[in-house]
């Protein structure tokens, strides 16, 4: 599926639909003469063939977010289509990254340039340790990959992700002049500032259930026996992903002093 977004954005949506990636991993395709694209998404042939058919101008530069599953590995085979140079954060080794290949490995603030587009990378972690997000500087429309989402909340998977540092990424970003977001899965956000506090508080409140669910417990308890008390307004289809959300919380707590962890037991600090 092809939307023409801005006279310079195209997104093109993967086929591979699902619980995780809505109706799937968005790739843009940004400039005019010459192009950007961001996300290539999975090493799906149908897809990387609609990029190319979307495309009509050499793509010069192929940047990611960040290296799961369903948003790097297209990268390596679309460079051999394309001859584009991959640019990136190195992956971490978890089971869920891609092993990329990146041939300029990026940093916050750096500068992608290309024909009359210029794109700066802003280090967002939190739902990965190497997540960026790509700001465009003539319209200031952000791709957010999985730090934001549209019509649902990130999962944050510990080790590599990490509550802490995904809440303040998202304070990081109301610094930042905005107009939209466009997201790794589903549609464009208007009023992006409004968005990020919406997240935020959002994460506040699930993180104030997590510690009266702990408190309740009175002398501790698992992350199999909070999870439906923290997490009673989701789905009990969706608990294996709640679980590690719940598990980024309670390390965030654990971190502040406020819980201690022991063999696999959550209690008050004393």
């Amino acid at each position: 599926m092809q939307d023409k977004l801005d006279a310079a954005v195209t997104r093109v949506t993967a086929p591979n639909a699902g619980v995780m990636t809505g109706a799937g991993t968005n790739t843009y395709l940004v400039g005019t003469d010459e192009l950007i694209v961001i996300d290539p998404g999975p090493d799906d042939e149908s897809h990387l063939q609609a990029i190319l058919a979307a495309a009509g101008a050499p793509i010069r530069w192929i940047l990611c977010t960040h290296t799961h599953m369903d948003h790097a590995p297209g990268a390596a085979r679309l460079k051999q289509l394309s001859g584009a140079t991959i640019a990136a954060m190195a992956a971490p080794r978890t089971d869920h990254d891609f092993q990329l290949s990146v041939d300029r490995v990026l940093k916050d603030g750096d500068l992608i340039e290309c024909d009359a587009v210029s794109i700066r990378a802003l280090h967002t972690p939190g739902h990965a340790s190497n997540h960026l997000c790509y700001l465009l500087s003539h319209n200031r429309m952000l791709f957010t990959g999985d730090h934001i989402m549209q019509g649902s909340t990130v999962v944050i998977w510990p080790p590599d992700g990490n509550m802490r540092a995904y809440v303040d990424s998202l304070r990081n970003l109301l610094k930042v002049d905005l107009a939209v977001l466009a997201p790794g899965h589903g549609h464009l956000i208007e009023q992006p500032h409004d968005e990020l506090n919406r997240l935020i508080e959002h994460r506040l409140r699930r993180e104030d259930k997590v510690r009266q669910a702990v408190l309740r417990a009175g002398t501790g308890a698992t992350i199999e026996a909070l999870l439906p008390f923290a997490y009673d307004d989701v789905s009990k289809s969706l608990y294996k992903w709640a679980a590690l959300s719940l598990q980024a919380h309670l390390e965030k707590l654990v971190a502040d002093g406020e819980l201690r962890y022991d063999a696999g037991w959550y209690r008050k600090a004393e």
